[in-house]
């Protein structure tokens, strides 16, 4: 399976799209490898979350997003069940549920009732380690233009969840102490590899 390819498939040429969204994946997958690997996952696991981080915004490609390059028709926050849509049909299920599981720490179907969020009312928030390891080396990187390539410390990612609520902000500590990453210090990317 080569996701750079079914990115490029479902991008449909928009290269300016495609461009941020593999950047920002490529990042996330970076950061994603070094975690699985201190967590001592195996050669099977590792694939898979490499494959999964690099998919994992694949349903930006059907949002409407101007600043993105993106002109769908759906609002920003279906990326994830829009992957899902894709990675299932492509015959990838269990990469599927990560793009959908991917967005902040996950999103309850209380959250989702609640707030009258255009999404499933179901649960949606990572299950396995993989899920939550891209979840987690995701929270460090944004799409947003300027923002591409920073790095955010485990402090941005705080206060950036603390808008959320506090139990979002647990929910971080909780996967930064799983992976022993509990000092917060993470290595860039830029030193992962």
């Amino acid at each position: 399976m080569n996701p750079f390819a079914l990115l490029e498939k479902h991008f449909h040429g928009n290269s300016a799209a495609l461009d941020i969204v593999y950047r920002h994946s490529r990042l996330v997958a970076d950061k994603a490898l070094f975690i699985a690997k201190s967590a001592h996952a195996t050669s099977d696991e590792l694939r898979f979350v490499e494959e999964a981080a690099l998919l994992h915004d694949i349903g930006v490609s059907g949002i409407h997003a101007p600043k993105l390059h993106c002109f769908g028709s759906e609002p920003y926050i279906r990326h994830g069940i829009i992957g899902r849509r894709i990675l299932e049909a492509e015959g990838l299920p269990r990469h599927a549920l990560v793009c959908e599981r991917h967005i902040g720490v996950g999103l309850t179907a209380h959250e989702i009732a609640a707030q009258k969020l255009p999404l499933p009312d179901r649960e949606m928030s990572p299950i396995d380690a993989c899920e939550r390891i891209v979840a987690l080396a995701d929270l460090f990187y944004s799409k947003k233009g300027g923002e591409l390539d920073h790095e955010k410390s485990p402090a941005q990612v705080r206060r950036d969840l603390s808008k959320f609520g506090p139990e979002k902000v647990a929910i971080f500590e909780g996967w930064l102490a799983e992976f022993g990453l509990t000092s917060g210090a993470l290595p860039p990317a830029a030193f992962i590899k």
